[in-house]
């Protein structure tokens, strides 16, 4: 907890913060920033109200002056994804924005929520910049993002299919078809169930926002792995907030076991919003025993980006034609999620 604690009193160091504030270039899991916080609080290092936290006098004297002199920023062009989408991809970020406000609302049943807009076309300017759009085929396990519309736009891929439960979603997308003149493919599919026989190494690239439970990694990242053509490639978000390092270990250890190669981590590649309609993902705040202000626009929940390669043939280590059996909320980690708050309470 050192570090977390080091990391809340040096952000503290140059001015007041809300909770969003704090979390908003956190690295550390949702649940080790709060009880860091609790126990600051505690020990009279940091103080708080409604608007926020500051350090207490403990806390300033804490604060060694000569390393505020050194600052470091991330890039406010890319802000750090290494990648910017130019030509064309411009036009089809506004074509999106028009689409995407039309899809279907995320459903509390699927733990849904989608990534901002630029963020997608930011991924599928990195794909193709990597050449895993042109004239490939491409698989989606999941695509609340709409990841699939994007890449559709540009007209490149040879295929697109998605493979999601929600129904909506393969309506929404007949639609899209239809307006734009795309052919995105959609399976209604349940990661749970064996991967029907057509997909199995059929694809060249692979693209999941997998549930962070370590049972959903495994089942969405090996399903993925087992669409791939030979030395196929996928990518995969993965958060630090509510999914800790042993998680990340376990799937890149996974992803050695089917002879896969992780090329690229592009730490907060992506950012949510966390209030969709009817389903906030930040309700877990209303139960802290501390004021939290409303978040007034901070998109502080954020992903890391995962890209990987198999070497030749991957190794079916999630065998694909077996039922897998899954957790879908994670009641130490997945702390916005509202189940879990109830779980607690």
């Amino acid at each position: 907890m050192k570090k977390v604690e080091e990391y809340i009193i040096n952000k503290l160091a140059f001015s007041k913060k809300s909770l969003w504030g704090l979390l908003e270039h956190s690295q550390f899991p949702l649940k080790d920033i709060l009880r860091a916080i609790r126990d600051l609080k505690r020990r009279g290092i940091i103080k708080v109200d409604r608007t926020g936290f500051a350090l207490d006098k403990k806390g300033r004297e804490k604060i060694d002056k000569d390393s505020l002199l050194y600052r470091g920023n991330i890039c406010n062009n890319c802000l750090g994804k290494r990648i910017i989408a130019e030509g064309k991809f411009k036009d089809i970020l506004s074509e999106f924005r028009k689409i995407a406000k039309r899809r279907p609302s995320p459903s509390l049943a699927f733990f849904q929520g989608y990534m901002r807009e630029e963020d997608v076309v930011a991924r599928a300017a990195l794909m193709h910049l990597y050449g895993d759009v042109l004239r490939r085929k491409v698989v989606l396990i999941g695509d609340d993002d709409l990841l699939s519309v994007v890449l559709s736009l540009t007209g490149m891929p040879s295929r697109v299919c998605v493979l999601d439960i929600d129904e909506r979603l393969g309506d929404f997308l007949k639609k899209v078809n239809h307006d734009h003149g795309l052919d995105i493919e959609f399976r209604r599919y349940d990661v749970t169930e064996p991967l029907p026989k057509d997909l199995v190494g059929s694809f060249d690239v692979f693209s999941s926002e997998p549930l962070e439970t370590a049972s959903g990694l495994k089942a969405f990242v090996g399903r993925g792995v087992a669409c791939l053509k030979e030395n196929g490639c996928g990518y995969f978000g993965l958060t630090i907030l509510e999914a800790s390092y042993k998680k990340w270990i376990a799937i890149e250890r996974l992803l050695l076991e089917m002879n896969c190669v992780i090329t690229d981590i592009i730490k907060d590649f992506s950012r949510y919003p966390m209030k969709y309609g009817m389903v906030n993902y930040e309700s877990f705040a209303e139960g802290l025993e501390f004021p939290v202000e409303r978040n007034f626009g901070i998109d502080w929940y954020r992903s890391t980006l995962f890209r990987f390669e198999a070497l030749g043939r991957a190794k079916s280590i999630v065998p694909p034609n077996k039922r897998l059996k899954i957790s879908h909320v994670d009641m130490e980690e997945d702390l916005t999620h509202p189940w879990a708050n109830a779980g607690r309470g």
